[in-house]
């Protein structure tokens, strides 16, 4: 007889991880996966970490800055950056203080970033893919969330329909809600970071609603929909008020007994957004979308066939006066449909090959646009792999906004225009689709367990951008003219992970070029330097006690130069206006004739968070944030007022504590 006793051994921490496996069997070039753990890991403003944040430390990713910042990935406008949201297209999914998204961070399962060269399951934008997935609700017990602090409050709670059980179907449901405080509260917490006493002008209110079905089987049906709203009423500089709703059904199906699985979308989003200056005459967008799309996934030994369809119906509506009283009012709307085949073969453990094929259908310009892709990767050796990717894209989708805004919030959408169209050296165009051709290569290296260094090299040519004729100064001249662009650079990026240590480095170097027909000359985003780090540690063996820091460095974005200023006389009194004795309150600016040929100095800003659980039982818990936005107090520009002669900074030091009640 053999008789055992009762003992313990206390184990070292065990990671688990696939990320070395996939790196040898796919090709993931300009792709970054972003998980919850990750975002939730970065200093958050208010205490709320967010995933605008989180990607503004990517490679190749560029912000404006903390007010009204837009995101401008590897040479691409934010138009020409697809952002999805469960498989539906956000056109706007960033508030106007630039430290909050529309997203949920609790809500998110995952985040594919794809900064160029991306293969044909995505397209109809010609630079850039942030794809957004959300979990499912708890399946087996009621739970959730509420937090506050001084940014915003918020709240989230999920359980059952039917609850899990072994070899049985479930439902669930999830629901969050959060809404801003800072309007109120600044006021009194951050008067000094608003002056003129009307505190941070910021208002939003974002819901989100899922309910999943999940079959025995694996299956998996969502229900979902939204409802974002923003407001920035500023008296000083402008008030703009944006709306973006919508809602459908993705699914996943798992045929039994076969290697395929079959998912879809069906749905449709809304965005309606309008901008009232002093200056100017107030501007309307509205652009509006349904959505069908099959995608197909087939598994075999070495081989992965991914192949699908997709059709849209997009509709826009446009209203701007130009600063030569000529109005642009537009109404359109068109179809899309695309298709696409997608082949990943893995030759023995070395090479990774991927070709695809999309075919993108504009019926409004009666346009087909064939684009091929490809891309490539080779373990040259257990830690060592080289990688490319290239391809050609489209889109019909084109953006209003000016870059000599005051404050750049205003997002209008129009798709190809149906009128004529000025093309580079005169004439018009007859091929009214905007393209472009993305080449990356690179290479990855696994320095150790804990340590992996990324480098990327690219570069992408806009063969033939749209944007609104702003130089139109009669009726009879084309609403759209032609420009052409370049972007180029290689970005730099390592990781080092550690059981309580984390630490995340990235340094981009580019250039961006856009060239009118004119003259040839950088973009508003167009930042030489840029460079990101993130630490993260972890003082218990729990992980409930956590400090970070993240700073990041950019040099200057370049602007036009005032030449001069002249008044200018509105003639109030027609004809009869005495313009010699007359002495108007209108300023008008002369800028250089050299486009952008300034630079705005470098910005830089160190951001600090301690996050500290205390935990009451195994079912509920109270996390506490206490943040530091702008630790040491830079003055970083944000925009400076030509005829006052007057800078205006981005927000200074933000100190916060946030609280948040798990159960």
């Amino acid at each position: 007889s053999i008789f055992l006793s009762e003992g313990g051994v206390q184990l070292g921490v065990v990671d688990i991880s696939a990320a070395r496996e996939v790196s040898r069997t796919e090709v993931q070039i300009s792709q970054v996966r972003v998980t919850p753990k990750q975002i939730k890991a970065l200093p958050s403003t208010g205490g709320d970490a967010d995933i605008v944040q989180y990607l503004q430390i990517l490679p190749g990713v560029i912000s404006t800055g903390d007010q009204g910042g837009q995101l401008f990935i590897r040479g691409g406008s934010p138009v020409q950056n697809k952002i999805l949201l469960d498989g539906l297209t956000i056109y706007n999914p960033f508030h106007s203080i630039g430290f909050y998204s529309i997203f949920e961070t609790e809500l998110i399962r995952n985040v594919d970033v794809l900064t160029g060269a991306f293969n044909a399951d995505q397209g109809g934008r010609i630079s850039a893919v942030v794809d957004i997935n959300t979990r499912e609700g708890n399946r087996t017990e009621l739970g959730g969330q509420l937090s506050a602090s001084p940014f915003m409050v918020k709240g989230l709670i999920e359980g059952p329909i039917k609850a899990f059980k072994e070899g049985e179907g479930s439902t669930s449901f999830v629901l969050t809600g959060k809404k801003s405080i800072i309007d109120q509260t600044s006021k009194k917490l951050y008067g000094y970071a608003a002056p003129d006493s009307i505190g941070l002008p910021f208002e939003f209110l974002d819901l989100y609603g899922k309910i999943s079905s999940i079959t025995s089987n694996g299956s998996k049906f969502n229900f979902f929909g939204f409802n974002f709203t923003d407001s920035y009423k500023n008296p000083i500089i402008a008030d703009i008020d944006w709306k973006s709703s919508g809602g459908g059904l993705n699914f996943n199906l798992i045929p039994t007994s076969s290697g395929m699985i079959l998912n879809g979308l069906i749905g449709f989003s809304n965005y309606e957004v309008n901008l009232k200056e002093d200056s100017d005459d107030p501007r309307r967008s509205l652009i509006n979308e349904i959505t069908a799309g099959l995608n197909f996934t087939v598994f075999e030994k070495n081989t992965e066939f991914n192949y699908g369809f997709e059709i849209k119906g997009i509709r826009t509506e446009f209203e701007f006066t130009n600063p030569f009283n000529q109005i642009l009012n537009e109404f359109q709307n068109t179809t899309e449909f695309a298709g696409f085949l997608k082949v990943r073969h893995v030759f023995g453990d070395k090479l990774i090959f991927e070709p695809g094929f999309r075919v993108q259908y504009y019926a409004s310009q009666s346009s087909f646009s064939p684009e091929p892709r490809l891309g490539l990767k080779y373990n040259i050796s257990d830690n060592l792999r080289f990688k490319a990717a290239g391809g050609l894209y489209s889109q019909n989708i084109l953006s209003t906004s000016n870059e000599r805004d005051v404050v750049n919030l205003f997002s209008g959408f129009l798709t190809g225009p149906e009128s004529d169209v000025a093309a580079i050296g005169g004439g018009v165009l007859k091929d009214k689709i905007q393209k472009s051709a993305h080449a990356i290569a690179g290479f990855e290296y696994d320095v150790n367990d804990r340590l992996q260094v990324n480098v990327e090299g690219y570069f992408k040519d806009f063969s033939q951008l749209i944007v609104v004729n702003r130089n139109k100064t009669r009726s009879s001249d084309p609403d759209y003219s032609t420009e052409t662009g370049k972007a180029y650079g290689v970005d730099f990026s390592a990781s080092y992970q550690a059981p309580k240590l984390y630490l995340w480095a990235t340094y981009s170097y580019g250039f961006v070029n856009r060239f009118d027909g004119i003259q040839e000359y950088p973009t508003v985003f167009d930042r030489r330097h840029n460079v990101n780090f993130l630490a993260t540690y972890n003082i218990d063996e729990a992980g409930d006690f956590q400090v970070s820091a993240r700073w990041n460095l950019g040099s200057g974005f370049p602007f036009t130069k005032t030449q001069g200023f002249y008044y200018d006389n509105p003639f109030k009194d027609g004809v009869s206006t005495d313009f010699i004795q007359d002495n108007p309150d209108e300023v008008g600016i002369l800028y250089s004739t050299e486009r952008n040929g300034g630079r705005l100095p470098y910005y830089h800003r160190l951001d600090l968070s301690v996050t500290k659980f205390f935990r009451f039982g195994t079912k509920m818990n109270l996390e506490t944030v206490a943040a530091i936005t702008n630790a040491y107090n830079r003055d970083n520009i944000f925009y400076f007022d030509r005829v006052a002669y007057e800078r205006v900074n981005q927000l200074p030091i933000i100190p916060s504590i946030a609280l948040k009640l798990n159960f």
